[in-house]
């Protein structure tokens, strides 16, 4: 399957794209598919039964309120934050539920929304949403969310051929070994490269107005994270620092970035702090590539365009096109998803990801970016996804703070080599993939194990 920028970097809202807007969106589509099929005014009632993961996690992540508001035809791209605690108390209160928009049916939560305790075969976050009449059942359909608010139907399981809608990428690449021959066979830079791909799908114009829009967005996440305040939802009251954090690095005047490493890491620091905070709230966010680890490439972004007095839309267009190309590769050969292959596939891939787009637009040579997207790689493997109570919180927001600066570092180090190095990004991805299938459960974002469990013993 072809995977665009668009894919990887998607409009949505907060905790999880997984567990959020993954869900939203399938509970979306099927209010859609029962309204195509003639079969919306027919509907009585609606059951969600969620599986895996989304069942263990799921209040914690409002995987439930997500699957109300995709049902009641809300989109996670277009939906007001601002309103999504009302529309859920209105249904609840009145336990009367607007079917994509229009069909009035009763919805009993506790009857009508299941978390069970058992797994389907094909993923880890499997959902089926059912539609009744009097009695009789008018459509059912099983969708799994495997990571950055992809998700996928049963019947693209089934039957995975006959694509005809399939797009030919001028240099379609399945390895990083790959794309670096791509590079050096055409002599293009890997943001080069992806704009050529993405050219396959719109006009140039096109892709650059789209990749600013998901870079507004990302600076609007920002700005929220700054000027927000508060405990964050969820019961186990944590603060939000960003907005006090900024206060502080703004009284000590310009940072001076060349002189104090330590200031550059507390701007970074404080950009990540504010996205994730932002996420634990359900505020709007851009899945970078996933919600629990949305802000690993804004936070690095943000720091090359403050501090660069050069820098430009230009760099911004080639930052997420190179950081693309690494998280095609991630998800292509591997997984993005926690609850496939715990925090190493969300944290880890971003990381590598924003390596990969710090590096070129510092200037890398592809093979200096594919050692940089392969250091910050490989010191995530093995990293487990246990939140606190099931919530987006602890210790995810620090860990995005903590990768932003350690994928800054992987490119330091690249840029003083010449790209020759011991270890293949290829390599590293297939031993996060095999990590992941070897990970126990409990520590593949169910909340059973490791730091989840060690709070609630203290």
């Amino acid at each position: 399957m072809a995977i665009s920028v668009f894919d990887l970097f998607k409009i949505g809202i907060g905790p999880s794209s997984s567990h959020t807007v993954g869900p939203m969106r399938a509970a979306a589509t099927f209010a859609q598919a029962l309204r195509e099929q003639g079969l919306l005014a027919r509907a009585q009632r609606v059951e969600v039964r969620l599986y895996g993961s989304l069942s263990a996690t799921g209040v914690g992540h409002a995987t439930d309120r997500a699957c109300l508001l995709g049902l009641m035809g809300q989109w996670p791209d277009r939906i007001d934050p601002a309103t999504i605690d009302s529309r859920i108390g209105q249904v609840l209160q009145e336990r009367c539920l607007m079917l994509d928009g229009s069909q009035p049916l009763t919805f009993d939560y506790a009857q009508d929304m299941l978390l069970l305790d058992e797994d389907l075969p094909y993923h880890p976050n499997a959902m089926r949403l059912e539609a009744f009449d009097s009695g009789a059942s008018l459509l059912s359909q099983t969708y799994y969310s495997v990571g950055g608010g992809f998700i996928v139907e049963q019947a693209e399981i089934d039957q995975p051929a006959g694509n005809s809608q399939a797009v030919a990428l001028p240099y379609e690449f399945g390895s990083a070994e790959q794309l670096l021959s791509l590079c050096k066979v055409h002599g293009l830079s890997v943001a080069q490269l992806m704009m050529g791909n993405e050219c396959a799908w719109r006009p140039e114009a096109d892709v650059r107005e789209g990749l600013l829009r998901i870079w507004a967005a990302m600076r609007e996440c920002v700005n929220n994270g700054l000027r927000n305040e508060g405990i964050l939802p969820g019961g186990l009251h944590v603060k939000r620092r960003a907005a006090k954090l900024h206060r502080s690095l703004q009284e000590l005047g310009k940072p001076n970035v060349i002189g104090s490493t330590l200031s550059a890491m507390e701007w970074v620091n404080l950009f990540a702090l504010a996205v994730n905070e932002e996420n634990a709230a359900g505020g709007r966010m851009v899945t970078a590539p996933t919600n629990g680890a949305a802000g690993i490439i804004p936070a690095v972004l943000h720091y090359y365009m403050k501090f660069n007095p050069t820098s430009s839309d230009a760099d911004v267009v080639d930052f997420l096109l190179a950081a693309a190309a690494v998280g095609i590769l991630c998800k292509k050969n591997a997984s993005i998803s926690g609850a496939e292959v715990g925090c190493q596939g969300e944290v880890g891939s971003a990381c590598s990801m924003a390596a990969a787009g710090l590096a070129q637009v510092l200037g890398a040579t592809p093979p200096q970016l594919e050692n940089a997207a392969e250091i910050a790689l490989e010191h995530n493997l093995g990293l487990t996804c246990d939140p606190v109570g099931g919530l987006v919180q602890v210790p995810c927001i620090e860990r995005n703070a903590i990768a932003a600066v350690k994928a800054i570092n992987a490119v330091q180090m690249a840029l003083r080599g010449d790209g020759e190095h011991f270890i293949s990004l290829d390599r590293v991805i297939r031993t996060m993939r095999d990590t992941g299938a070897d990970m126990h459960a409990n520590y593949k974002e169910t909340s059973r194990g490791g730091l989840a469990v060690a709070f609630v013993e203290c």
